[in-house]
């Protein structure tokens, strides 16, 4: 858990260096703020799941993290539309994104075996 718990903020961070180099316009201002917003609520949320009452309460805090995972990589799939895919560390995060939503999934599973055992 501490593993992904220091790679979800790692990738908030790193999100934010990156919406910072993007082009000063109106669309990409738009976009940059919304990715912000889901890639740094991915960290505090699977924060949120590793203090869970219950196993029941760590796969809905895990639900919420997979949605804002899965959220990141929609806005930056709209910033590849845009003509933003030839940056080396755009597809870096682009891939980090799409495993944290393996991740979570993965352990979202896993967490349901053990309520059903």
């Amino acid at each position: 858990m501490q593993d992904l718990k220091g790679r979800t903020k790692k990738f908030a961070l790193d999100v934010i260096r990156f919406c910072s180099s993007l082009p000063k316009k109106e669309e990409f201002f738009i976009i940059s703020k919304q990715l912000i917003k889901c890639s740094t609520s991915v960290g505090a949320n699977y924060r949120s799941a590793c203090r869970a009452k219950s196993n029941k309460d760590f796969i809905s805090k895990l639900s919420i993290v997979e949605e804002e995972a899965d959220e990141s990589l929609y806005w930056m799939e709209l910033l590849e539309e845009l003509g933003l895919n030839n940056n080396d560390e755009f597809q870096r995060l682009k891939n980090e994104s799409d495993q944290l939503v393996s991740i979570i999934v993965a352990s979202k599973k896993t967490a349901r075996k053990k309520m059903n055992d």
